[in-house]
C-alpha cells in the first residue's frame, strides 16, 4: 500500500498524489489519501481544503489504523551498516515512512518498493516522468465545466491564448508564506510579456489572479487581454482547467499555474517562469521546471 500525506493548496496536493500515484502505480499497490491535515492545519500555515475530488483521480482515504502503520520510522537517514544489519536480520522490515529530506529531485525515491507512507511536496515532474499518461489522465476534470466558463474556454481554443498567472493573496499578506515565496515582480511580468508578444503572431492574454484588482491597477500593458476573475478562490480548479487551455503560458513562482501550464497538451507550447522561484537562494529548485521551460 501507498499511502501519501496531503497538504497545501491545489497545486500542491496534485505534486504529493502525482509522486504517490507512480509508486502505486510502478509497484502495483493500492493507494491512499491522508488527509489529516485539513483538519489540524499547523500554526502559520495557511488554512486549505481538499480539492483532489473535481479530478477522475483515486479518492480512497487512509483510515487513522493504516496510517499509523505506515508512517512508522523513516530509516533512510540511519547509516547504511545500521539498515542493512537491521533488514537482514530481520529485526527491521522495509522502510515504510519517507520524509522528504530536501526540495529537489531525490532519485531514491523511484526506488521504493512495498508499504511507503510519503510525507514531502515533491516537486518535479521527474517524480512520475514514466507514468505520465496515467497521471494526465488522473487529472482530468469528473465534470464538464459551467456556461460562462464552457463559453471562455470556447474563446481561449479559438486564439493565440497565453494564461498569465499573479498570485499574491498570502504570498503578500502573510509573513510565514511572502518570507519565502515572495511575489513575482513587475518587471518579470513585463520581460515575459514582451518574450511572448516577440515570438507569436497575435496573442491573447488570459489573466489569472487572487488579486485582479490589484493586476488591474498595476499591470496594464498593450495587448489583447482578458481577466478571469469570475470563478473565486472557491472555485479555483475552474481557472486551472481554463489555463490548461491555453496554448502558452507565463507563470507565476506558484505551483497552481505550474499544474496549469503541464497539463497544456498543446504541442509547441511556450513556457515562461521565473528564475527565482523562492526568496531564500539557498533552495536548490533545478529540477522544479521541465527543461524546456524558459526561466526569466
Amino acid at each position: 500500500m501507498v499511502i501519501v500525506r496531503l497538504c497545501g493548496g491545489l497545486g500542491n496536493q496534485m505534486f504529493q498524489y502525482a509522486a504517490a500515484r507512480r509508486l502505486s502505480l510502478v509497484n502495483d499497490a493500492p493507494l491512499k489519501l491522508d488527509l489529516s491535515w485539513f483538519s489540524n492545519v499547523p500554526r502559520g500555515d495557511t488554512p486549505r481544503q481538499y480539492e483532489l475530488h473535481c479530478f477522475n483521480t483515486i479518492q480512497d482515504v487512509a483510515s487513522p489504523s493504516e496510517i499509523g502503520a505506515l508512517r512508522g520510522v523513516d530509516i533512510r537517514r540511519w547509516p547504511k551498516v545500521v539498515k542493512r544489519f537491521l533488514t537482514t536480520s530481520g529485526l527491521l522490515m522495509k522502510q515504510t515512512s519517507v520524509r522528504e529530506k530536501y526540495y529537489h529531485f531525490d532519485p531514491e525515491i523511484l526506488g521504493l518498493r512495498g508499504d511507503v507512507y510519503l510525507d514531502g511536496y515533491w516537486q518535479s515532474a521527474r517524480y512520475f516522468a514514466d507514468t505520465e499518461d496515467a497521471i494526465r489522465h488522473d487529472f482530468t476534470f469528473r465534470t464538464a465545466p459551467g456556461p460562462v466558463n464552457h463559453e471562455i474556454g470556447n474563446a481561449i481554443m479559438g486564439t493565440e491564448a497565453v494564461s498569465l498567472h499573479v498570485r499574491r493573496g498570502d504570498y503578500v499578506t502573510s509573513t510565514s508564506e511572502s518570507q519565502p515565496h515572495g511575489s513575482c515582480s513587475l518587471n518579470y511580468y513585463k520581460k515575459a510579456i514582451a518574450e511572448m508578444t516577440a515570438r507569436l503572431q497575435h496573442p491573447h492574454f488570459f489573466v489569472f489572479s487572487d488579486d485582479s484588482a490589484w493586476v488591474k491597477e498595476h499591470m496594464d500593458f498593450d495587448a489583447p487581454k482578458t481577466y478571469i476573475d469570475h470563478n473565486g478562490l472557491l472555485k479555483g480548479n475552474e481557472d486551472l482547467r481554463l489555463m490548461s487551455l491555453c496554448r502558452h503560458h507565463i507563470i507565476a513562482n506558484s505551483s497552481f499555474s505550474w499544474w496549469g501550464a503541464w497539463l497544456s497538451s498543446h504541442p509547441e507550447k511556450i513556457v515562461i517562469a521565473p528564475h527565482k522561484w523562492f526568496n531564500m537562494d539557498a533552495i536548490e529548485t533545478s529540477d522544479l521546471l521541465p527543461v524546456n521551460w524558459l526561466r526569466l
